[in-house]
């Protein structure tokens, strides 16, 4: 379905010297001026978080355990994300002309799909490695080591940048000769219908399943352990015991309900409507809203996992003031006893 605009939009030409340049919609008016704003806001937002998450973790080194690599490698995609794929989709919503070749569209679009990949799979490994330190919180330390979890990282980010370049490939989207334009001055992508769901199944369906399973498998550990935990403490004193209890269970259910909330609030969306149709195409506005919920997506990465610790809130403190730059600050200690 093709989406007219007929206020507030000028028609002009990307490149009024050749015949098949595609149309110029600039989007002017108050409700595009505020979007442009918005979204900007947004992509800032973005980048000035994940930029405090990856300084923090990479500058103390008490930060450096299997746990936070995960946390670092996943705003380091979210990064890319607010750095690179957010501006790009901002310059396109108010200007549709792509002035940079097919070449770097292509480009666009790997990186564009390895972000949001890489962020997925991340997720899932911290699903995993919280499930591992749950259940067996004495092997925790000799099963998952810094070298196994940089590893995982590498290999992730390998498997989603070959992924995405075979996905692109046999949709005819990586070769700029291959790549099929009604005109000359867009950047839109045609996926097939038959990738759409199998990209459904990889990108959404199955690290869904993981996610969840793991989450509500954390979750009765802990309800668990904290009656365990409430009856041990229940034979010094019952009344404190069940202050521990509760709020131990009242935490764990808020921070797998924000975690598995936002992530099915961002992809659910995208992924019901690419069933919808057969022959997609980035440049559709509902299309645009449902990417930028998943865009979204690494904005609130960073809250969950970064901003609930509090050892981000006294790294944050050192690096807003400078103090990071101070001898031997790396190897300040951020937390008594570190977790």
């Amino acid at each position: 379905m093709e989406i007219l605009y007929q206020q507030n939009i000028t028609v002009q030409y990307c490149f009024p010297d050749n015949n098949a340049s595609c149309r110029k919609e600039v989007r002017t008016g108050p409700a595009y001026m505020f979007l442009f704003i918005f979204l900007s806001c947004v992509s800032v937002f973005t980048v000035f978080l994940n930029l405090l998450v990856i300084i923090s973790i990479s500058h103390f080194k008490q930060l450096h355990t299997p746990t936070n690599l995960l946390i670092l490698s996943l705003a380091v995609a979210d990064l890319l994300v607010g750095l690179f794929v957010m501006p790009v989709n901002i310059m396109l919503f108010i200007d549709s002309c792509w002035y940079f070749g097919k070449l770097a569209c292509s480009v666009y679009s790997v990186v564009n799909n390895l972000s949001t990949a890489v962020s997925v799979c991340n997720l899932i490994f911290i699903s995993i490695d919280r499930y591992i330190a749950i259940s067996d919180p004495l092997l925790y330390s000799s099963r998952i080591t810094v070298c196994k979890i940089s590893a995982c990282i590498i290999l992730s980010w390998s498997f989603c940048l070959m992924y995405m370049i075979i996905l692109m490939h046999f949709n005819e989207l990586l070769s700029p000769s291959q790549m099929s334009f009604r005109c000359y001055g867009e950047c839109v992508i045609y996926v097939k219908h038959s990738w759409v769901i199998a990209n459904l199944v990889f990108s959404f369906l199955g690290p869904c399943s993981v996610i969840l399973v793991l989450y509500s498998l954390i979750f009765k550990m802990a309800r668990r352990q904290a009656k365990a935990v409430r009856a041990v403490i229940n034979a010094a004193s019952h009344k404190q015991g069940d202050n521990v209890s509760s709020s131990s269970e009242t935490k764990a259910a808020k921070t797998l309900s924000i975690v598995i909330f936002v992530y099915l609030a961002c992809w659910i969306p995208f992924s019901l409507s690419s069933l919808s149709v057969e022959s997609l195409t980035s440049s559709s506005m509902v299309w645009t809203v449902f990417i930028w919920l998943i865009y979204m997506n690494s904005s609130v990465n960073p809250l969950i996992y970064g901003i609930f610790y509090q050892w981000f809130r006294e790294s944050v403190t050192y690096i807003v003031t400078c103090r990071i730059f101070e001898s031997s600050s790396s190897r300040l200690l951020l937390l008594p006893e570190h977790v």
